[in-house]
């Protein structure tokens, strides 16, 4: 399935789907925090945009309100959004990797979480052949 490109808004929609399941335009509206709350038309042209983009779907219609559902997951979207930010980067990990260790965000348990999933990752494609 392809990754739709999603703006910091229709992000922060597609969390409250993920979050709280199929939603209706106003619910999501107001699971915003009231500080930094969209407009209800404005929610409502980003979720005709998600699903216009195919990352969400009409579920259901409950009187006059549609219910929406994701139909990309966190880890999709989570994916697209790491390949977008390494093309910052030339595609290299290793300026980021530098960046998370001297900041300690990158914890050698971290590491060592990584370096299993590598191993694993290495011994199935072995397998395959």
């Amino acid at each position: 399935m392809p990754r739709p490109k999603l703006s910091k808004l229709e992000l922060q929609i597609m969390e409250v789907l993920w979050t709280h399941g199929p939603s209706s335009v106003r619910e999501v509206q107001e699971r915003f925090p009231e500080a930094k709350r969209p407009a209800y038309t404005t929610v409502q042209t980003m979720i005709y945009r998600l699903e216009a983009k195919k990352a969400l779907r009409r579920t259901k219609k409950v009187s006059n309100a549609h219910i929406f559902e994701a139909v990309v997951s966190r880890a999709h979207a989570q994916r697209r959004l790491v390949d977008e930010f390494l093309t910052l980067f030339g595609g290299r990990m290793q300026p980021v990797m530098a960046h998370l260790v001297e900041t300690g965000r990158l914890t050698l348990s971290d590491v060592q979480e990584a370096e299993k999933l590598l191993r694993d990752i290495a011994s199935r494609k072995g397998a395959r052949k």
